[in-house]
């Protein structure tokens, strides 16, 4: 498809989503207001039967755990199917090594970059592990801390390269973070069956409130999810990445 046919459909889809999107303005309530008795609910109820601070967190990983776990298969489904678009329209077989577009140049970097990237690629992933160890107590989490880290691999990449990088963060750990973040969450409703309880059920200890692990199953599920994420984002990542390589010896350029 051309720039042009491109750029027209996204004008129709423009136009097309105006009108609800105008509605949906307008029907918001005003600035200021505070329209949210389910928010004042939660607040009063789940710091005690929780022990966490962060309400939002209490929320997403325990009131409503079984819908979160949905959003975790949904991003893993719309990896995978990423993934296998990208990797057939790039033509590769079954090996793992990619195949790489001739007409596609690697994008120069310079040298401030570089000093940059090395610089704030570590803080950057160590800051985003810090958001999701602690969710049960200051705002962020799992998806937060994920998305964190997986911009982390990215400064990783410019800072080092495509070879560096693929040496560093190999797929067959993305992988895992993947699928075994999905897989932490799902096998974690199942041992509160075991015991008895719900799917899901917080059936652990819940702690001190204000200590990193208060909150009973909620830290568990919720480190599931931020390897889930940083292992989604770091697929995705590597799979557009892959035609940026530097090319073999003998290769095309």
């Amino acid at each position: 498809m051309s720039r042009r046919a491109r750029g027209i459909l996204a004008a129709i889809a423009a136009l097309a989503l105006a009108p609800g999107a105008l509605a949906v303005v307008r029907a918001m309530p005003p600035l200021g207001d505070h329209p949210l008795p389910y928010g004042d609910a939660v607040n009063r109820v789940a710091p005690a039967e929780r022990a966490v601070s962060n309400m939002v967190t209490a929320v997403n990983f325990d009131l409503r755990g079984f819908d979160t776990l949905g959003e975790e298969v949904m991003l893993l489904a719309a990896v995978v199917g990423a993934v296998v678009v990208l990797r057939g329209a790039r033509g590769e077989g079954v090996g793992d090594r990619p195949a790489r577009c001739g007409s596609r140049p690697i994008p120069p970097r310079s040298d401030a970059v570089v000093l940059l990237c090395r610089m704030t690629a570590p803080l950057t992933l160590i800051y985003g592990l810090y958001v999701v160890l602690h969710a049960a107590l200051t705002p962020g989490g799992g998806f937060q801390g994920g998305a964190i880290i997986g911009s982390g691999l990215v400064l990783v990449w410019l800072g080092e390269g495509y070879n560096a990088w693929r040496r560093m963060v190999p797929g067959v750990v993305l992988h895992a973070l993947e699928g075994g973040g999905a897989g932490l969450y799902a096998l974690a409703g199942f041992g509160a069956m075991l015991t008895g309880a719900a799917y899901l059920a917080n059936m652990l200890p819940l702690g001190d409130w204000g200590s990193i692990l208060s909150g009973g199953m909620i830290p568990v599920v919720n480190f599931g999810v931020g390897l889930a994420v940083s292992g989604a984002f770091g697929m995705l990542f590597l799979e557009f990445l892959e035609e940026t390589r530097e090319p073999e010896k003998g290769e095309e350029q």
